[in-house]
């Protein structure tokens, strides 16, 4: 049957209601899907808010919602991030914010829109999907269905890595989503050598602090910024975007979990974990108001059920790497989800061909959980 792509400007905010909510529509209607956790629908609404996301400051993109039946069943971005084409020197553009039905007719017309329209401004790659960017949520579930996704995770129905190949798109690399035991004991060789190098080096391993957050967001901007300059995808983030991001993990940070290693004072290394909070999020149904918050706070404070969290930045200067301070940061993290009393613990993603992040993950005990996949394609 036909369907209607419509454009969806974010100055309309009615359509961008619309735009927001197709998800549910997928996972609730088309494809019941239990391990599903719906977003907050007040932060979506703020993301494609260009007065409140920075993000917006460095791209052009466009949005559209293909109506079916007079249902709202599919949407797409696309987004060409000039941050990106100044530092790897080529005009490729996003695919993002991909939700579809199990119609290949559908997915080919979502993916020839952002196609045309990236093409149209210049581009001549196209990547994703992506939220909006690899700096946000990134890829397709591929394996790992049958579990709950991690909190800031893309969870979507198998079958979108058979749309998204025959749009003529290709595996452009995988990303890895571990799993660890947080209560499995420290191997004691391994905490005792970690000890010597940390005191042969100079190496101290000290909590990030709340009561100088936005300072030690910039620090660890500066680390992550060197640490991954070489990393396949990576764009370096600006100083505003990264502190609105880090506003919103503060808030599902716990002491003792983002944590920078300085040596001789200089900060070289940093790890951040967030709480997994999607147990929680799983019942509001994107709703805060007018009981989620309630809810909210009481299974978080009172019944806690957070049983653990995601490990999801961690960078080392390039020039300290090979020193054993990753396996620092590892045993640090690994000591406060003790303390919290964690049973869950998450790792990732990492890269596929990351040798050296995904076998120190290994010697800490991780295990694969889950594989996201992203595509490209030229245009």
């Amino acid at each position: 049957m036909s369907f209607e792509l419509i454009e969806v400007p974010l100055s309309d905010r009615k359509l961008v209601e619309r735009f927001i909510r197709v998800p549910w529509y997928i996972h609730r209607e088309h494809h019941l899907s239990p391990h599903w956790v719906p977003p907050l629908l007040m932060d979506r609404r703020d993301y494609l808010n260009p007065d409140k996301n920075p993000f917006f400051k460095h791209v052009q993109a466009a949005f559209w919602i293909a109506r079916k039946d007079g249902r709202d069943v599919a949407r797409v971005a696309a987004v060409r991030d000039e941050d990106f084409v100044k530092f790897h020197g080529q005009p490729t553009g996003y695919l993002g914010m991909f939700e579809c039905p199990d119609d290949p007719a559908l997915a080919q017309a979502l993916v020839d829109a952002a196609r045309a329209w990236l093409e149209a401004r210049g581009c001549t790659a196209m990547i994703g999907p992506f939220e909006l960017s690899m700096n946000y949520i990134s890829g397709v579930l591929i394996d790992g269905f049958d579990r709950d996704p991690g909190i800031n995770m893309p969870y979507n129905p198998p079958y979108y890595d058979r749309l998204l190949q025959g749009t003529g798109m290709r595996k452009a690399k995988d990303l890895l989503h571990w799993g660890i035991d947080p209560q499995r004991p420290i191997p004691e060789r391994v905490a005792r050598i970690a000890a010597k190098v940390a005191e042969r080096r100079g190496i101290t391993v000290r909590d990030m602090r709340f009561d100088d957050w936005d300072a030690e967001v910039l620090r660890s901007l500066e680390i992550m910024n060197d640490a991954w300059e070489k990393n396949w995808g990576f764009v370096p983030v600006g100083r505003e975007e990264y502190l609105h991001i880090a506003k919103d993990l503060k808030l599902v940070l716990e002491p003792g979990l983002p944590i920078i290693a300085e040596v001789k004072g200089e900060p070289v290394a940093f790890v951040i974990t967030i709480l997994d909070v999607n147990p929680v999020l799983k019942k509001l149904d994107g709703r805060l108001f007018p009981f989620g918050v309630l809810r909210l706070v009481w299974d978080l404070k009172v019944r806690k059920v957070v049983k653990g969290g995601r490990l999801i930045l961690l960078g080392i200067k390039e020039k300290y790497r090979g020193q054993g301070i990753d396996t620092l940061l590892f045993l640090a993290t690994h000591r406060a989800a003790q303390r919290l009393g964690w049973t869950e613990g998450q790792i990732g993603w990492t890269l596929e061909d990351n040798d050296r992040v995904n076998a120190a993950v290994k010697n800490m005990g991780g295990y694969r959980i889950a594989t996201y996949r992203v595509y490209e394609t030229t245009l």
